[in-house]
């Protein structure tokens, strides 16, 4: 193996307290760095001040300082620790970053003879300093918008004057687009000049002219020091440019792009990150596309290190960026490195997805009365869920029913908006329910062109909410004893519950739910495993789906699943779903300790999660991963399926406590204090 046989020792600098725009998916990827780094006998030191994570449990780390993210506490821990080779600061976000920055500013790694790993000081000098990038942009030939920077707030003017509105300014070495937003006056962007100048720690912004409607794009690569580079992960963003990507509905694989431009995307890529720098490791670059025939593709950024979204990545494809990345931080390259799913094929491959993803942003608006609940250039989602499904409208259905709202799917639960103002407002504005919005404007009769036209979502989007309200339109003509079993099916392999169904029909959930066993319509189990069932896959991460059935040629019929029950003794842990305020990382921590307190013990371990950005989720953490809605339907039907010892709840805080009287109902064991207690 190629490995740099000079590093023995490596600092890991974390992301710190959880804020929002670096969350808790940089535990999960430092976390997996960690251990990727023990499996090759590295010794690893932890900085982070966040005690809630897994990653600063005592058994991640050889050495875990849990000290304030400054080069005073860096410059502690490299007196202390002399034999420290090199710092990994692409698994902490931005925090880590700049305070690598820092440290190399004041000469603190050529002091201590430490080496930079997984990226280069230049690369995230580029990518930082928006003038710099769009210099190198410019001078590879990568498209960008009209943009120009301003360090006073007269040039600002300046600028403003010469572009003309809307503008898009952006606040430079800022995180989850602090201090952005698009403007559409004079007095909107005197505002928004103040504020970005005021939050940039370098004192700048830079001014682009808005793209409104296009659509947006990102990509997660990874690139070994041979210059090999790998596309993991295509994710599309439903809504359209000027809605931060966090905040964003978001589709993997794309759906609406052609394949023409698909491919030079990836073409433009792979070159940006091989002219920011020569650095093994991860990168995150994202694209906006003209929403016509023409397609024209302009960069807008490209973060050289394991992104926010590289653990959704992760998991939509069954691919471990952050793992991979840290391997190859160390000098392996990508061919000498295994799939990780497959065990048998290398990580020198682009997965393959045989289903669809997506992700819904988790707000709470509701904790802050008076808040601006409108959505733009700053993230304000606090946490987000991710749905995986055989199509677009099973996974969206999914993803409605694990975001713990009080919703029960898209439509079909009375809880819909049905005033016309209110709704029209709904579709201008884009907020944290704009997902079920579009689906009521159908429902009361609004063109498609008209929805289309207010809020720029892709014609193939909307098309997919008219087809699931066609089909409930149509089951609402029948009642529980008149439904057949091809309807009934349509509606479960498009995603809807049981008590969505149920309201259609005027019936009990209970009844639809007998209704499906007569019909003999159950979940089925499928593998994520990175290559469309090309090869076998070793590690049980799985998602429900619904089937036809299938007639051998003796006559058997069967609905294909993946998930084969062992008899060995099974402890189901329910997770406990999205971040939010009151409920965070802690719980995902108690989850996965529960996990392998269960396995120590001698049980078969079963998680039940829909969080991508958590430990828990990752696929080598139970013996079997189910990523499914933490909601009545889908965790009883994976009961009935395993048939476990019993559930555990108090791990995954309210989101599983609130499961636990349904649970005793239904005689399922609750492990450990009973509901009553």
């Amino acid at each position: 193996m190629p490995k740099n046989k000079n590093i023995k020792s490596i600092l890991l600098i974390g992301s710190g307290p959880i804020i929002i725009g670096q969350a808790c998916e940089f535990d999960y990827s430092g976390s997996q760095a960690l251990r990727s780094l023990r499996e090759d006998g590295i010794e690893t030191v932890l900085i982070n001040s966040n005690p809630a994570t897994i990653m600063t449990d005592p058994s991640m780390a050889d050495h875990v300082y849990l000290l304030p993210l400054t080069t005073k506490s860096i410059i502690k821990i490299l007196k202390e620790h002399p034999q420290i080779d090199a710092v990994l600061p692409t698994m902490g976000g931005q925090t880590a970053l700049n305070l690598c920055i820092e440290a190399d500013e004041k000469g603190i790694w050529e002091d201590f003879n430490v080496e930079i790993i997984g990226v280069n000081i230049d690369a995230i000098n580029i990518t930082e300093d928006r003038e710099k990038f769009r210099d190198l942009m410019t001078k590879i030939g990568v498209g960008m918008a009209p943009q120009e920077p301003a360090t006073s707030f007269l040039r600002g003017k300046e600028i403003a004057q010469e572009f003309g509105f809307p503008l898009c300014v952006r606040a430079s070495f800022t995180l989850g687009g602090a201090g952005a937003s698009i403007v559409y006056n004079e007095e909107e962007f005197d505002e928004s000049l103040t504020r970005g100048l005021e939050i940039s720690p370098i004192h700048e912004v830079m001014i682009d002219k808005a793209l409104l409607g296009w659509k947006e794009y990102e990509l997660e690569l990874l690139r070994d020091k041979n210059d090999n580079v790998v596309i993991i992960c295509t994710i599309e963003n439903m809504d359209p440019m000027g809605i931060h990507t966090g905040d964003s509905i978001t589709v993997a694989p794309a759906m609406t792009l052609s394949d023409k431009t698909f491919q030079k995307m990836r073409d433009m890529a792979i070159h940006m990150m091989r002219s920011i720098g020569d650095f093994a490791g991860g990168c995150n670059v994202q694209f906006a596309v003209s929403p016509d025939e023409e397609e024209e593709i302009i960069a807008i950024e490209i973060n050289p290190r394991v992104s926010r979204s590289s653990a959704l990545a992760s998991k939509a494809t069954g691919y471990p960026i952050a793992k991979i990345a840290a391997k190859l931080a160390l000098g392996y390259t990508l061919d000498e490195l295994s799939n990780q799913i497959t065990k048998s094929t290398s990580a020198l491959f682009e997965p393959t997805l045989d289903y669809v993803i997506v992700k819904i942003p988790r707000w709470n608006f509701d904790k802050f009365e008076g808040s601006d609940r409108t959505l733009g250039l700053q993230m304000k989602a606090v946490g987000e869920v991710m749905a995986i499904g055989r199509s677009f409208q099973e996974a969206l259905h999914k993803a409605t029913q694990s975001l713990e709202i009080k919703r029960n799917g898209l439509g079909a639960d009375g809880k819909g908006y049905k005033d016309y103002d209110t709704i029209i407002n709904k579709l201008k504005y884009a907020s944290w329910d704009r997902v079920f919005a579009i689906y009521d404007a159908i429902e009361m009769g609004i063109p498609l062109s008209r929805i289309h036209e207010i809020t720029k979502i892709d014609m193939w989007f909307l098309k997919q909410y008219e087809e699931l309200f066609q089909l409930h339109k149509e089951i609402s003509t029948y009642d529980i004893e008149t439904i057949d079993r091809e309807l009934l099916l349509e509606a479960k392999q498009k995603g809807y519950g049981d008590r969505q169904i149920a309201h259609m029909l005027g019936c009990l959930e209970s009844q639809v739910y007998n209704k499906r066993r007569e019909f003999n319509i159950n979940r089925v189990y499928k593998l994520v495993d990175t290559c469309a069932a090309e090869f076998k896959a070793q590690t049980p991460y799985y998602y429900s789906t619904f089937e036809s059935e299938m007639e051998t040629a003796d006559g058997t019929v069967f609905v294909a699943n993946e998930s084969a029950v062992t008899d060995k003794k099974k402890i189901i842990v329910l997770g406990s779903g999205p971040n939010r305020i009151g409920q965070g990382i802690e719980f995902d921590y108690c989850c996965v300790h529960g996990v392998l307190a269960a396995s120590e013990c001698g049980y078969e371990t079963i998680m039940i999660n829909c969080n991508p950005e958590t430990v828990s989720t990752d696929f080598d953490i139970a013996d079997k991963l189910y990523f499914e809605p933490v909601f009545w339907e889908h965790i009883y039907d994976i009961i009935q399926h395993e048939k476990p010892e019993g559930v555990i709840v108090q791990l995954g805080g309210q989101t599983a406590l609130k499961l636990a009287e349904k649970l005793e109902r239904y005689g399922v064991k609750i492990m450990g204090p009973s509901f009553q207690s």
